[in-house]
């Protein structure tokens, strides 16, 4: 049987002697949730920020009011501010960060609901991945909290090449 995604993390994470913390949004702290279900995660998971409404982005995270108007808080420019935020704030070595639409309201024809950009900010670089997923607002959450787990797997199992 497969390890759960939240098990390899923290395998790896101590395999590489990192820390890894998370910036929330549309998740609703179900990343740090399924990370924390694994016994021993205070070895390498600092924490998190769940920043769900803007004015916490910008508050908690540093995120730019200029951002947010500018490309909306669903976008590669806020999740990387998220991501670079948290990361300062809690001197992590690697932070995943996560913001979307997970329904069934506040979709736009641009935006649909579904729509969810995820943030990596590593010691190589930041980078970021836009998905736009299908199902309820429980599923849409599930499926970010997933694949921002399995970014993190490929991510540290890259280092070890």
């Amino acid at each position: 049987m497969e390890k759960p995604l939240e098990v390899l993390v923290g395998e790896l994470l101590i395999k590489h002697g990192l820390k890894l913390a998370a910036a929330e949004s549309c998740t609703g702290g179900l990343i740090g949730h399924r990370l924390t279900n694994v016994a021993g995660s205070s070895r390498y998971y600092l924490g998190s920020v769940t920043a769900y409404a803007n004015e916490a982005k910008v508050r908690l995270l540093g995120v730019g009011m200029e951002t947010l108007e500018k490309y909306g808080a669903v976008s590669s420019e806020t999740v990387i501010e998220m991501a670079n935020g948290i990361r300062k704030a809690l001197e992590a070595d690697i932070v995943i960060s996560v913001s979307g639409i997970a329904g069934p309201g506040g979709g736009t024809p641009e935006k649909p609901v579904g729509t969810v950009w995820i943030g990596l900010s590593t010691p190589q670089g930041v980078f970021s991945w836009h998905y736009r997923w299908t199902g309820d607002r429980l599923s849409v959450k599930e499926q970010t909290a997933q694949a921002a787990l399995s970014i993190i797997v490929e991510y540290l199992q890259k280092e070890n090449e």
